[in-house]
């Protein structure tokens, strides 16, 4: 079956998806940042399942879960209650906050903790098919690695333990835990390639952020100590990125990392999406990435505007011919002829497709029907 992993965009989220991707095949992860932003993601996927003909699995890890994102586990069981038996997707909710069974209570759910781990929480949806855990004595990364039988195909081929304990006593702040030295080591390797070098959306973010995560936590279960990590980072960085443009046609390692990730970037569609107009329109982008890429995708004659949106709503726009602040304009922003940024009305944007639907209309709002014709001006006219 396809599997799609929706997880949180930090330390703990990004073991858990290394974790799924070493025991199945992820089809797509979706990396969220906030917990007020589960809900409006969940919700379109579940739309998309709805429509889907063949059966599919649905993992979520590490996301605390509010009240929209509860009202989606009903959603999802009314959905699979329409589908014919054999068709019936699967959901596998893996949560680790103790607030999660706040709010599941609160919204009138009830959890049964099991008589083996009374950590371990269950809810009970009246859907063999959909799988709600919560255990908040271990992090996600260790509960998708020990709960795996829910959606794995295959056993990991990698030893995992060194990255299950440092998560574990990082996310836990077990600072007592001979592990979590290591695992601020980790954290802060994490926090510094996650979002500056291949950024979400693209096909090999996942990838080179787990491969990153798993040398690095082989050199702690080989006996790195923090320090030691440091200085390797370097090196696992580089050697990360030497397999992903092995076959890249343009690749010069005499440049720095950031330049020659931003050459594979400017290539590919995934991160850009044309607007009516001609403009290409990323969203979440880390500003230095958005510069760098946007560059070269407008010296290669791809675009002659391109617009980054933050999740925050802050609006981006670059251009080599003069419309950059055309664009801001339209969004109560400011700036240089090549260079402005301004803000969305929503004041933020929780996906590409939000992004895309609120900045559209604004850039090429729709003309009435027949605003064309040669006789609405005689319609309109008062003389």
């Amino acid at each position: 079956m396809r599997l799609i992993q929706i997880t949180h965009h930090d330390l703990d989220g990004y073991g858990a998806s290394t974790v799924a991707a070493a025991c199945a095949t992820v089809e797509r992860v979706v990396h969220v940042p906030r917990y007020s932003d589960v809900g409006p993601v969940f919700e379109d996927e579940i739309k998309r399942l709805g429509r889907a003909a063949e059966r599919e699995i649905l993992l979520m890890t590490d996301l605390g879960l509010e009240e929209q994102t509860i009202a989606g586990l009903r959603k999802f069981a009314a959905m699979n209650r329409r589908r014919e038996d054999g068709q019936k997707h699967r959901l596998v909710v893996l949560d680790h906050h103790a607030s999660s069974l706040d709010q599941m209570r609160r919204l009138g759910l009830e959890a049964t903790a099991d008589a083996a781990r009374p950590a371990l929480h269950r809810i009970d949806l009246g859907d063999p098919e959909i799988a709600v855990l919560i255990e908040d004595d271990i992090c996600a990364t260790r509960m998708t690695f020990e709960h795996r039988a829910l959606f794995a195909t295959h056993e990991p081929a990698t030893d995992l333990s060194s990255l299950l304990s440092a998560v574990d006593a990082v996310d836990l702040w077990r600072k007592e835990s001979p592990a979590f030295r290591g695992g601020l080591a980790l954290d802060e390797l994490f926090w510094e390639v996650v979002s500056s070098y291949v950024p979400v959306g693209h096909p090999w973010h996942d990838r080179f952020v787990s491969d990153i995560l798993l040398a690095a936590a082989a050199s702690l279960r080989d006996g790195a100590n923090p320090a030691e990590l440091e200085r390797r980072a370097s090196e696992i960085r580089t050697g990360v990125v030497d397999a992903l443009l092995r076959e890249a046609p343009d690749d010069d390692p005499t440049l720095t990392t950031r330049m020659r990730l931003a050459r594979a970037l400017a290539r590919s569609d995934a991160l850009f999406r044309p607007l009516k107009d001609g403009t290409l329109l990323s969203f979440a982008l880390d500003s230095g990435t958005f510069q760098r890429v946007s560059d070269l995708i407008m010296d290669a004659g791809r675009a002659k505007r391109v617009v980054n949106v933050q999740r925050m709503g802050t609006l981006s726009f670059r251009s080599n011919d003069g419309t950059a602040l055309d664009g801001a304009r339209l969004f109560r922003g400011g700036g240089h002829r090549d260079a402005a940024g301004g803000r969305l009305q929503s004041g933020s944007a929780f996906s590409m497709a939000d992004a895309i639907a609120q900045v559209e209309p604004v850039l090429n709002p729709e003309k009435p029907a027949g605003s064309d014709s040669p006789f609405a001006a005689l319609k309109n006219w008062k003389g």
